[in-house]
Parts: structure tokens; C-alpha cells; sequence
């Protein structure tokens, strides 16, 4: 079994463990009345955890709290505006380093695809399973399965680039996924090209997305001050809620400003294992 294998499996049980904080909060379960919902031992519990995010389910959990969200919130203020200053990536950020966006022109959208050739494969990830689209230029698609099928998820592609050439080819996918989810901190990750399709208000929102560090997260009303219309906080919602390549473009990193979670598409119980996953990963998060 693969790492990414691994992790995909292990994975299963942490969003179980997560859905069953979520249902329990109030009672404010134990990390042994959690591992004996999830089917196991607490010692296998603990080495399940510091498998998959590196941490103790003690630790991985205080960064599912309402109290980190804020402390995240409070953390990257002005955050923005010092990535837009200096013209770079957010420090500290993965994926900025080796994520370039480019929209999908509009003669291309007139086209529907005509002349594209698009392929896919389904591939594990640390997150669950998830299929990956892409095109010459870049990932134009990343589903997580569960909620979604991989029928579901290739119809979809299907509707947005009815005149494509569509075909499965995990061979050529695997390596995309192997770029976008096998990365260590200490190592330079390789480049990951995106082909999007938006309206340009929904690209300017993915592109400030980008802009936000791993183990941080700011407000809607954050991206629309950043993309200069600070009105627009509801909008800005919607084009979160659009982004045809989560985790890649970082939806999940934007939280409501009262320091909740929030909605999201693939569920937001994998939307509090991503963040706490990338908490870990931050050597500041682990102190206190």
C-alpha cells in the first residue's frame, strides 16, 4: 500500500472521528469514548492520528475548536495585504510556491470545449479519494468522492465542456495528484498548473484564495476588501462556493468572521480535517 494509500484509508476514521465530535460537543466527549465510536482501541486511536497529521488526537483536536478559528482570523490580519505588497506568495504557504492559475480564455468558453482534450483518473489523497480532471494546460477539475460518485463528478465535467474529448487515463493523473498531495514542508513541491473556468469575478476571488498561507484562514469579507470591493462578502461566497479545484485553490482556508467553519461542498467535516491537518504541518501552531 502506497502512502497516499495509507492516508486516504486512515483518513475514513478521522472524518468519522471528526463527524462524531461534531455531534457530541456539547458532552464533550473523550479521546476514548471517540476512538471506541470510530471501532478501536485508543492506543491504535493514537498511532491512526500520528499517522495521518503527524500530532496527537489531543492536539489535532484543539485545532478543530471555535478558539483556534479565531486565533487563525486574529493571526493572518493584514495577511493580504502584505502577500499583494510584496508582489509573492504569503509566507509559510505550500501551494502558492508551485500553484500557477490560468483562466480558461473567453473564446474557449464559446467553444465549449471544442478542440480540448480533457482526461481523468481517481486517485487517493490524504483527504479520501478524489477525481482529477486536466487538460494540456493544467487541472480543470478535482472532485472529492463521497459526497460525490465518479459518475457524478464526470457528468458535471461533461455539462461545463459538452464539445471535449473526454476519456479516463489514471496513468496520466497520477502524477498530478502525486504533485499536488505528496509534499513535505522542508522540500520544494512540483509545480501544479490550473486551467480554470470562471466569470472574472470568480477568478479574481480564486486567485486571492491562493494567496493565503497553509495553517491560516481569513473571512469572506477579507477576499472582497482584497479584490477592492469590499461590499461584496456575499459574492465572494458564491465564487468560494464555485471553485472547481478545491484544496489546490484553497476554499477552505475562508471562515466566517465569528470564527465558524462554515459550509463546505465536499463536506465540512473534511473542510475541519483539512485545516487541522495544515495546522499541524506549521511549526508555530504546536506550541501551548
Amino acid at each position: 500500500m502506497s502512502s497516499l494509500e495509507q492516508l486516504c484509508k486512515d483518513y475514513q476514521l478521522v472524518e468519522k472521528a471528526i463527524r462524531f465530535i461534531e455531534d457530541h460537543a456539547p458532552a464533550q466527549p473523550s479521546l476514548s469514548d471517540i476512538a471506541a465510536d470510530a471501532g478501536i482501541s485508543e492506543f491504535h486511536f493514537q498511532r491512526l492520528f500520528s499517522r495521518w497529521v503527524g500530532i496527537s488526537p489531543k492536539r489535532f483536536l484543539q485545532f478543530l475548536t471555535h478558539a483556534h478559528a479565531r486565533k487563525m482570523i486574529e493571526r493572518s490580519e493584514s495577511l493580504l495585504d502584505a502577500a499583494y505588497e510584496a508582489g509573492l506568495s504569503g509566507p509559510g504557504r505550500l501551494h502558492d510556491l508551485f500553484v500557477t492559475c490560468e483562466a480558461v480564455t473567453p473564446g474557449q468558453v464559446r467553444k465549449k470545449g471544442e478542440g480540448l482534450a480533457i482526461f481523468w483518473g481517481v486517485h487517493p489523497t490524504p483527504f479520501g479519494r478524489c477525481m482529477i480532471a486536466a487538460s494540456d494546460r493544467g487541472i480543470v477539475s478535482l472532485h472529492f468522492l463521497q459526497p460525490h460518485t465518479a459518475q457524478a463528478a464526470l457528468a458535471e465535467i461533461e455539462k461545463k465542456w459538452p464539445e471535449a474529448q473526454i476519456r479516463q487515463q489514471p496513468q496520466a493523473t497520477a502524477r498530478l495528484a502525486e504533485a499536488a498531495f505528496s509534499f513535505s514542508p522542508s522540500e520544494a513541491p512540483a509545480p501544479v498548473y490550473l486551467h480554470v473556468r470562471g466569470t472574472n469575478f470568480q477568478v479574481r476571488v480564486w486567485e486571492a484564495l491562493l494567496k493565503i498561507p497553509l495553517g491560516k484562514a481569513v473571512t469572506y469579507e477579507d477576499i472582497a476588501r482584497h479584490i477592492g470591493i469590499p461590499a461584496a462578502a456575499r459574492a465572494v461566497g458564491n465564487a468560494v462556493g464555485a471553485n472547481p479545484i478545491p484544496f489546490l485553490i484553497p476554499c477552505h482556508r475562508v471562515i466566517r468572521k465569528t470564527g465558524v467553519f462554515g459550509n463546505y461542498g465536499s463536506g465540512p467535516a473534511r473542510k475541519k480535517a483539512m485545516l487541522g491537518w495544515e495546522s499541524a504541518q506549521v511549526p508555530s501552531e504546536h506550541g501551548g
